[in-house]
């Protein structure tokens, strides 16, 4: 059987849905993946992935009757068409990566989530095979591994594991980490919604409270669209040292030399608890049941707009004395 995953993005997500392919190339011949450009990264390089086929869809919607985005589409379906999948997993469960599964798919089977479970439940009209996991599956790993089910495939692995990020160089992280005093605990203010940042004055005050009790050094991480908050940030905290752009592979290399990291809802928390860091977690609009760290549950707080400043740090120093 030739296995495509279609999780197109975005970071956090393209990272639960990574013990597809380790428990799918168990059973399946050949696994491929489809997945947006901004995200590729992510999957390339993946022992259990043997292609990745990339989508522009952001560049597409800007443009979608253009003769550009129809050629584009086109080369896709011949790519993946030559490729000849057996089946489809849509592992995102709204219209985009539905259309994009039934144009990949051809006549092979599409599987996905049903109307109850999708984002946009009308898409389910796109998958062959609806899928309604049990209500057991209630974190998005264990719901996008019910996809398996159909297809004969066990979910034997579970846990999202990103380490083949690990074996990419990556000079830029090598020469931050030669610099950087050790230990030291990465702060991520950003998030992709507003609602989920905890917010820079209350970062620093962890921060400090760290130096003063551990003498750790704190380290701001960021990513594209966080360069605000982080800047933010390290005004409140002139001594960090800067964070310098990095791709996936860098970012987990530092993230990896961490002996915690801390942040809202967002991809790069999800990155570190996939590389079997200590993560704290702050949530507060998502529900951390469904979308929290997959691996380490000690260190979620449920609720982050109420709970103190000092009980965050109370916290932190237990994680990172355990």
């Amino acid at each position: 059987m030739r296995l495509l995953i279609v999780r197109l993005s975005a970071m956090g997500d393209v990272i639960h849905a990574l013990p597809l392919a380790a428990n799918a190339r168990a059973a399946a011949d050949s696994v491929a993946w489809l997945v947006e450009r901004p995200f590729a990264g992510l999957v390339s390089g993946h022992p259990a992935i043997e292609r990745t086929f990339v989508a522009d869809t952001r560049a597409w919607r800007r443009r979608p009757l253009s003769r550009e985005t129809r050629s584009a589409l086109s080369a896709l379906r011949r790519e993946i068409a030559a490729w000849r999948p057996d089946a489809v997993i849509d592992a995102q469960s709204n219209w985009k990566s539905g259309v994009l599964a039934r144009i990949a798919a051809r006549r092979a089977r599409v599987v996905g989530l049903a109307a109850a479970r999708r984002v946009e439940p009308a898409s389910a009209l796109l998958c062959a095979t609806p899928v309604a996991p049990g209500a057991d599956a209630v974190h998005v790993v264990d719901e996008a591994l019910a996809l398996l089910g159909p297809l004969g495939i066990p979910a034997a692995a579970r846990a999202p594991d990103a380490s083949h990020l690990l074996a990419s160089p990556s000079a830029a992280a090598d020469a931050f980490l030669a610099a950087q005093k050790r230990p030291f605990v990465l702060l991520h203010p950003g998030a992709g919604w507003s609602e989920k940042c905890w917010g820079e004055e209350r970062f620093a005050h962890l921060a400090r409270g760290l130096i003063r009790e551990r003498g750790i050094s704190p380290v701001v991480s960021w990513g594209p669209g966080d360069e605000r908050r982080a800047q933010a940030l390290r005004n409140l905290l002139p001594k960090s040292p800067p964070l310098p752009a990095l791709d996936f592979a860098g970012l987990a290399r530092v993230i990896r030399e961490a002996a915690l990291f801390v942040a809202g809802d967002t991809g790069p928390l999800h990155l570190a608890d996939a590389l079997g860091v200590r993560t704290l977690a702050l949530y507060g609009p998502t529900d951390p049941a469904r979308n929290g760290p997959y691996r380490f549950r000690d260190g979620i707080v449920r609720d982050m707009k109420s709970v103190s400043d000092d009980t965050v740090l109370g916290l932190a120093l237990r994680l990172i004395d355990s």
